[in-house]
């Protein structure tokens, strides 16, 4: 039987190796980081040299003097070039967001005051989607520390998914359903809070979704949505995350969905 000294030196040399792997993991993965972000600045400007030149393109097509016929060929082809050229520009910049370094600057705010700001920054895209919002603020004031800029970024992804998801696909792509086939839509936001914690409930009328897929949701790049990115609700988490909060979702297929921001109250 080994000594009882040797045992904590086998112990303490197994802990100092698993701590030197530890950090090499993680200067691994932070250079691999910044590694791809790079990538992905560098991916951006080209991509807006392609964009723009599309558009001067398709100008440039509109006032040729070729058939009608083979100038309205060519111009589908550069008008989807472009809307590629753009998707992969959200795709980016949404990339950058998430894997990018939060800095935070948290300060004191009325949380009703801040999130009835966004909404009515919100509702023209409301309307022009057909969707009617409504908003339950609290007749006290809830004080957070929050990041605006961040918060209102994260809440204002959850805005724009309960706006999408009550839109049928055939609308997205420029066709519009008979108002016999469409459900109500409707977009609630509700601030409430109790002595501890402060929530903020975006629920909407849209097609829910199945148990197995709340998990994924959270997932980078899972979106179910033509054209998403599947960054805006990981993002989302991580802001909430990042101000010590968490993001809760409550949904039944055919009932729509309830994205709940809880977050810690200011204290004194």
């Amino acid at each position: 039987m080994l000594p009882l000294v040797h045992i904590m030196r086998r112990r303490a040399e197994v802990r100092a190796r698993n701590a030197e792997r530890r950090a090499h993991e993680a200067e691994r993965l932070a250079e691999l980081g910044s590694m791809t972000s790079g990538l992905a600045h560098e991916i951006k400007n080209p991509l807006s040299t392609i964009g723009l030149n599309a558009q001067l393109l398709g100008e440039a097509i509109e006032d040729s003097e070729l058939p009608p016929d083979q100038r309205e060929r060519l111009r589908r082809r550069v008008d989807a070039l472009g809307r590629e050229a753009e998707r992969l520009g959200r795709i980016l910049t949404d990339f950058l967001q998430f894997a990018g370094r939060m800095q935070l600057d948290p300060q004191p705010r009325n949380l009703g005051e801040l999130v009835d700001e966004l909404a009515d920054f919100f509702l023209p895209q409301c309307h022009r989607a057909g969707v009617t919002l409504r908003t339950t603020m609290p007749d006290e004031s809830i004080e957070v520390a929050l990041d605006e800029r961040l918060f209102k970024q994260a809440l204002l992804n959850l805005l724009i998914n309960a706006v999408q998801a009550m839109t049928p696909a055939d609308e997205r792509i420029g066709l519009r359903a008979e108002e016999s086939e469409r459900r109500p839509r409707e977009l609630m936001i509700r601030v409430e809070g109790d002595d501890e914690e402060a929530r903020v409930h975006v629920t909407d009328t849209g097609p829910g979704i199945e148990s197995e897929r709340l998990k994924e949701i959270f997932h980078p790049y899972v979106s179910h949505k033509r054209g998403g990115t599947g960054l805006g609700l990981p993002t989302t988490r991580r802001i909430v995350e990042e101000h010590g909060g968490r993001l809760t979702v409550h949904s039944e297929p055919g009932q729509g969905s309830d994205f709940v921001i809880h977050l810690k109250r200011s204290t004194d």
